[in-house]
């Protein structure tokens, strides 16, 4: 069905109207855009429960721009929203047009996979190699077989076969061999799904082989793929397994992506009741202070309305104090304790150590009338329209590893939000992942554990590993607030300073509407 301009049906309506269709084992989608972000996400929840939902999603580089000051403003795109929401509502998503098609047919004509250990049998090693490869890419597993499977195997397969996985029945087996390798490894209680692969040969029984498989795959409740490769030849073969609804795929590739897609899915399907848990904290001051800027005709808080609000939510903040003379600072220094840390304070400046606006480590007296003078100069220099609140003088907080937390808020989903390494190289490494508040717990979870740094956070060559639960909980935090606060537009917590024990927000900022 095509939507067309969507005038008074819309995407929305199509899921509700196909949920639970008797007649539909499968839904497809073509989307240049939804109508209603949160609404979409809350009917596809419900309709993938029962229905898969496939969905290729074009214009995914961000259309025009826009003024943003935050690193995640500046990383989070229309694809990367997209990417969040379909994946928190159990959509698979496409990444072609061929991807789209490859796996509603596996969808529509196979079992699901209950795991994700594959079995390969194939007549030629090359594409039993390119499968394997393939396989671990995708993130499923190269199913191990039963030693059972393989004492069967070794007397039934001629001596040079290969009885492991990938099982090679060589190249001249015929349909008798083919039909003995695919039931040894359907019934191998290691294998979740199998991959035939044909090349036509000299000796090759095409047609022959696809109906002996077709007749053993409707022995389990196991999904079959094919992998007969080639088209004149095979042509008619290919026909064949279509009369036993096993898909064909003229390359390995296509069909490990259609198994990984069915893995995705049962994950979804396994997945828990999401946690989503509320702190208590103090949303009247948060109240205020947005009240007190948008009175003073400002959208973007300063670092120290920006403490407050995030500390307001519980999140832990240094001990800081805004002066206003190189002999206040000192006096709050020496009260802090050495070293230090010393900042400008301006809600007309978010990214601080661009014009050389910070100073850290300072450790003495002298030190600190150095750098107040330093740091106001350079901020009057390259931004002299700023208004200069002062210096902020604050605790300094030991090394740890570096985070961001951060939100910016998606024209079609709302509040995204983001979370990765942090620092000043968060715009290089981009190594960050977003997802659509309100965000679960195993949501917040799985954030931190899919960058491509986790490791890093885990400990690496004897380090102390960071505190993954804290991480999660100024997520989770940072997730009620912009939840609760639709007005705000845009934060980041660069860096969130984490701890063997315990994370600290050592800067931020934030912009409203």
């Amino acid at each position: 069905m095509s939507l067309g301009n969507k005038a008074d049906v819309n995407e929305i309506d199509m899921l509700q109207a196909w949920d639970q269709d008797p007649h539909s084992k499968v839904i497809a989608a073509y989307l240049e855009g939804v109508v209603d972000g949160p609404r979409f996400m809350a009917t596809a929840r419900q309709v993938t429960r029962s229905t898969p939902v496939i969905a290729i999603k074009s214009g995914g580089t961000t259309a025009g721009s826009r003024a943003v000051s935050s690193h995640t403003g500046t990383l989070a795109g229309t694809d990367a929203a997209y990417d969040a929401a379909f994946g928190q509502c159990g959509i698979v998503r496409a990444s072609s047009v061929e991807d789209l098609l490859d796996y509603s047919v596996a969808f529509a004509r196979q079992p699901l996979l209950k795991g994700n250990r594959i079995a390969v049998v194939t007549n030629a090693g090359g594409p039993g190699i390119m499968a394997t490869d393939a396989c671990e890419r995708s993130g499923m597993k190269l199913a191990t077989l039963s030693r059972e499977t393989i004492e069967f195997l070794r007397p039934n397969l001629p001596p040079s076969a290969n009885i492991y996985n990938p099982i090679d029945v060589l190249g001249d087996a015929l349909a008798d061999r083919y039909a003995l390798a695919v039931e040894a490894a359907l019934g191998d209680p290691n294998v979740d799904g199998v991959l035939v692969i044909l090349t036509p040969q000299v000796m090759t029984r095409a047609e022959e082989t696809a109906a002996a498989v077709g007749q053993v795959s409707r022995k389990f409740e196991k999904p079959v793929l094919g992998g007969f490769m080639g088209e004149v030849t095979v042509r008619p073969a290919i026909g064949i397994l279509r009369k036993y609804g096993i898909p064909n795929y003229l390359y390995p590739e296509r069909a490990m992506a259609a198994f990984q897609a069915m893995y995705q899915y049962r994950q979804w399907l396994e997945r828990p009741p999401q946690e989503y848990p509320r702190y208590n904290v103090d949303q009247a001051e948060v109240r205020r202070i947005f009240a007190r800027t948008r009175g003073e005709n400002r959208l973007s808080l300063g670092e120290v309305e920006a403490r407050e609000v995030f500390g307001a939510y519980g999140l832990a903040i240094p001990q800081s104090r805004l002066t206003k003379t190189p002999e206040e600072a000192v006096q709050v220094a020496e009260g802090l304790g050495y070293p230090v840390v010393m900042k400008i304070a301006s809600p007309d400046i978010l990214h601080k150590s661009d014009i050389g606006a910070v100073k850290v480590g300072v450790a003495d007296a002298s030190g600190v009338r150095d750098a107040f003078e330093l740091i106001t100069y350079r901020a009057t220099r390259y931004m002299p329209d700023a208004d200069i609140w002062g210096v902020s003088v604050q605790q300094m907080v030991p090394k740890g590893r570096e985070v961001i937390v951060g939100m910016s808020r998606d024209p079609q989903f709302g509040p995204l939000i983001m979370f990765g390494m942090g620092g000043i190289y968060v715009e290089v490494l981009k190594d960050v992942v977003f997802r659509v508040a309100p965000v679960s717990r195993q949501e917040a979870m799985e954030m931190v554990q899919q960058i491509h740094s986790f490791p890093l956070l885990k400990g690496v060559r004897g380090e102390k590993p960071a505190d993954l639960a804290a991480i999660t909980d100024a997520i989770l935090r940072v997730s009620q607030l912009v939840t609760d606060f639709p007005e705000i537009a845009e934060l980041d917590v660069n860096p969130l300073m984490v701890h063997e024990r315990g994370a600290v927000a050592v800067d931020m900022r934030m912009v409203i509407t």
